[in-house]
């Protein structure tokens, strides 16, 4: 029996208790094998309506929401940001009432946390996290199951995080404290992750034995580890500070070498898009060792299981 997460919100991943992740996980493999084919599927949510609201491009994200919706028999519907320009043309409260009285759920990518954060108190639907300046809840829901398809488990896997303590860094260290990965976290000093987040992932630590650490030293970061994560070093809305974080991130490149430090089975995980040559190269992305697609493709699977379990 799957649990219900119908009215539920996710903001940050850890809306969502342990359970109810290996639920997502657990629905995200029936369906991406076919254990529960798409005709299935198409009876799940028919007729259910998803805004997808972004202010920021979208590949992954947008792609993975509208297919997942479509194969649930629902419907997704993209505004641009030029679209609602939410905060300017008008208020977070009005919209999300307006959104709230006429759909069934927002996904919501915004460069502001505190909108996500207010969408969700205010529209009375379903809202989920799609990206923000704070998490990226959806994105560390497929990074664990990528990690879980191609290791065989999670509790005591090794991985390494190369480059910014951002968005992406920040959701997987709260997934990791839950689920007892090792999680070793190298930045250049002045972009560590936020104190908030690494307390709260250090209290889930403490209760699944996990072993969540901070440097500034990619070799040692990735010495032996199982599994190693990088992102870009200029997210979108940084592009003023491009010259400086270039320099900054110097060293922090995953190339051959860097990967030649972890185990010979390890993986290498990219969220994309890659900025091929800057934070990665092109040997290592292309290579067999990479698990970046996966990772992409099972962003649709966990998608379609979140929204089969909010609107089901």
């Amino acid at each position: 029996m799957s649990i219900s997460l119908s009215g539920r919100k996710l903001v940050s991943i850890t809306d969502l208790t342990r359970e109810e992740i290996e639920d997502i996980w657990r629905i995200s493999e029936a369906q991406k094998s076919g254990e529960i084919p798409l005709a299935e599927q198409l009876k799940i949510a028919p007729g259910r309506t998803l805004a997808l609201l972004f202010d920021k491009p979208s590949l992954r994200t947008r792609l993975g929401f509208e297919v997942a919706m479509a194969h649930i028999g629902g419907r997704a519907i993209y505004f641009a940001p030029s679209d609602v320009s939410i905060g300017q043309r008008e208020t977070v409260r009005d919209a999300a009432r307006v959104l709230g009285r006429t759909l069934d759920a927002i996904a919501a990518r915004r460069s502001s946390h505190e909108h996500i954060t207010e969408l969700a108190e205010t529209a009375g639907i379903p809202v989920i996290n799609a990206m923000s300046n704070l998490e990226h809840p959806c994105q560390a829901l497929a990074d664990l199951l990528t990690i879980r398809e191609h290791k065989g488990e999670l509790k005591g896997v090794e991985v390494a995080w190369v480059g910014d303590g951002f968005n992406v860094c920040h959701s997987l260290l709260l997934i990791s404290g839950m689920f007892g990965v090792n999680l070793r976290v190298a930045t250049p000093a002045t972009y560590e992750p936020e104190a908030e987040i690494l307390a709260q992932a250090q209290q889930f630590a403490a209760e699944s034995g996990a072993t969540l650490t901070l440097g500034n030293d990619p070799v040692a970061a990735v010495k032996d580890a199982d599994v190693i994560y990088t992102d870009v070093w200029i997210s979108m809305g940084m592009e003023d500070g491009a010259i400086r974080r270039r320099a900054d991130f110097q060293g922090f490149q995953v190339n051959k070498e860097l990967v030649a430090q972890a185990k010979p089975d390890a993986i290498v995980l990219h969220c994309l898009p890659a900025h091929r040559g800057e934070e990665i190269t092109d040997d290592v992305l292309d290579s067999p060792q990479c698990a970046a697609f996966d990772q992409a493709e099972n962003r649709l699977h966990t998608q379609r299981a979140l929204l089969s379990l909010m609107l089901g």
